[in-house]
Order: C-alpha cells, then structure tokens, then sequence
C-alpha cells in the first residue's frame, strides 16, 4: 500500500512537471527575444571581418532569420523529439554541452547542501540544547554573520586566506590539470578543489537552518509527546534524537528543497570566482555571447533537477512522518 501511494505521488508529480517545464521554456523563450542582438552580431563583433553576407548565412543556417512564431515553434518540436539545437558559438549540440557541465554542477551543489544541512542542524541542535545560554548567544552571532555576509565575498575572503596567504587550497578549477591520480588520490584531489566553493556556496544556508531547527526543536521539546517520553524513563539524548529532532527536520528539509533554485542561481557567481566548470559558468558565457539555445538547456535542465529534487524531498518527509504519506 505505501508502495502504491508512492507511484501515485511520483506520477502525479511527473503529471505536474510537464506543463511546467513547458511553461518555463515558453516564458524564457519570449524573455529572451527582448535581449538585443543575437549570436551571429556577437561572432561578428569578434571577428572583425565578417560581411553581411556571411552574417545572413549564418542566421538563416541557425534559423535566426525567422518570425518569433516560427522560431518558437521549430523550437518546441525540436524540443518534443529530446532536441536542445546546436549552440551557434560553441558548434556543437547543445544537450552535450549542457551534460558535460551537469555533473561538476550537481557535485558542487550536493556538496553545498550537505555541508549546509549538516553544520545547520547541529548548529541549530545545540543552540536549542543550550538556549539562551551563552552557547546559544554566540552561534546567534555566527549565524547572523554566515546569514548577512554575501557569498561572493566570503568566496574571495577565502581564496585569500586559505589560496593566497597560507597555500593549503586551491583556488580554481576543479581538478589538477595533468595529473593521472587514481583512487583514493584522485578523490583526495577533487575534494581539494571542492572545498572552498562549497564553503562560499553554503554559508548563507547554514544560517538559515541553523536557525530554523533551533525554532522547531524548541517547539517540538514542548509538545505533550516529548514529555511522555520523558515520563517513560526514556534516555534524554535518545528522545532529543529519535523524536524531537526526526520531527524537527521536517520544515527543515520542506526549505532545502525550495533552495536548490537559489542553489543553482548562486552556483553563477560562486563558478566563475573560483573557475569552476559547471552550467553557471556556461549559462554566463551563453548570456555574454547570446547563445540563447545554451541558455535554454541550461534553464530546462535547471527546472527538471528542482522538479526531481522536491519529488526526492517529498518522500523524505513521507520517512520522516509517516502520516504525511496519505495526504
């Protein structure tokens, strides 16, 4: 039964998702025909010597030539048959640009998420453990600051600390150029790579959840249940564990699926201060260069990650309270 309600939500989600996706691509499509100029006027200016000959080739060659209808429409059915165009910079198809940078993106933000997550909620658990005690006073004022400093900044405090200053980090790129590490070496190399552009990436989160578990643990430690448990003869740490905290990750987890938006936004910035190559990287230079075809993978590819991202959180909160699971 919990298996076939599952498949229920799972479909009814994926229901969901397609007029939505529809509607982004739509919507940012017609968003987009506003920017003025397109890719050939940017390859001109680049080149120096382009003729207008060849700069009307190039349009007609990319179907740039046509009314906003027809390119809409060429679009969408190239669209239906998994057909993202080609990207009139780059030459290539634009699903295998966008999937060779899917992946540093998706690490980067996991990873970003994680550290969040993990340093947010123990933040937030020691904080209620320990409330308006002088514990609790000072991680206030060290969320205050992760929550009211940009990342950016903390981005560029760090590469000169950690990079500059003391050498322990690098400070771009994603991986060492050249190397043939293998194994744990190769891992150990990459996670030097990751540490700081995730730090810059989460900071702001851990702040919020740190915040907002202290919130819910503090309510949750005042119902009648946590008191009954008390009463039971129950250890302290096992009922702050097993009831109070499970419980308080709730709204938790509800808030870090709806960040994985501002996680991808934020990926823009913290990608091109430390040179990371993922799709931020890619959808700035498809804006500097007006490649909208890149523009749009990015932003379809963007939608369907949050759309499978808050279906996974969806089943979460199912785990977590299981009375969730038949509404």
């Amino acid at each position: 039964m919990s298996l076939s309600r599952s498949a229920v939500a799972l479909r009814r989600t994926a229901v969901h998702a397609v007029p939505t996706m529809l509607g982004i691509v739509v919507l940012c499509f017609l968003l987009l025909q506003l920017v003025p100029g397109d890719a050939v006027d940017v390859l001109a200016g680049q080149s120096g010597s382009a003729t207008a000959e060849t700069m009307s080739a190039l349009r007609e060659q990319y179907g740039l030539n046509q009314g906003l209808g027809s390119q809409l429409w060429s679009y969408l059915a190239h669209l239906a048959h998994f057909d993202l165009g080609r990207s009139v910079r780059f030459g290539t198809p634009v699903t295998q640009l966008v999937l060779d940078r899917l992946p540093a993106t998706l690490l980067l933000m996991l990873s970003a998420l994680g550290f969040a997550l993990v340093l947010g909620i123990v933040a937030g658990w020691v904080m209620a453990a320990f409330a308006n005690r002088w514990p609790d006073r000072i991680l206030q004022v060290v969320v205050l600051l992760f929550y009211s400093t940009p990342g950016f900044w903390v981005g560029l405090m760090a590469i000169v600390l950690f990079s500059v200053k003391l050498g322990w980090l690098p400070s771009s790129g994603n991986a060492t150029i050249g190397s043939a590490l293998t194994g744990f070496d190769y891992l150990l190399d990459r996670a030097r790579y990751l540490v700081l552009p995730s730090i810059a990436l989460s900071t702001f989160f851990i702040a919020i959840y740190a915040r907002l578990t202290r919130a819910s643990m503090l309510e949750v430690t005042s119902q009648d249940f946590i008191r009954t448990a008390a009463a039971k003869g129950l250890h302290p740490f096992y009922i702050q564990l097993r009831h109070a905290l499970r419980n308080a990750l709730i709204p938790v987890t509800t808030m870090a699926g709806l960040h994985l938006g501002n996680l991808l936004g934020g990926a823009v910035v913290v990608e091109t201060i430390f040179g990371w190559p993922g799709m931020g990287r890619l959808a700035l230079d498809a804006v500097v260069g007006r490649d909208f075809n890149v523009l749009l993978g990015v932003l379809l590819l963007s939608s369907l990650v949050v759309i499978v991202s808050n279906a996974i959180v969806d089943q979460l909160h199912a785990w977590l309270d299981p009375r969730i699971e038949g509404h």
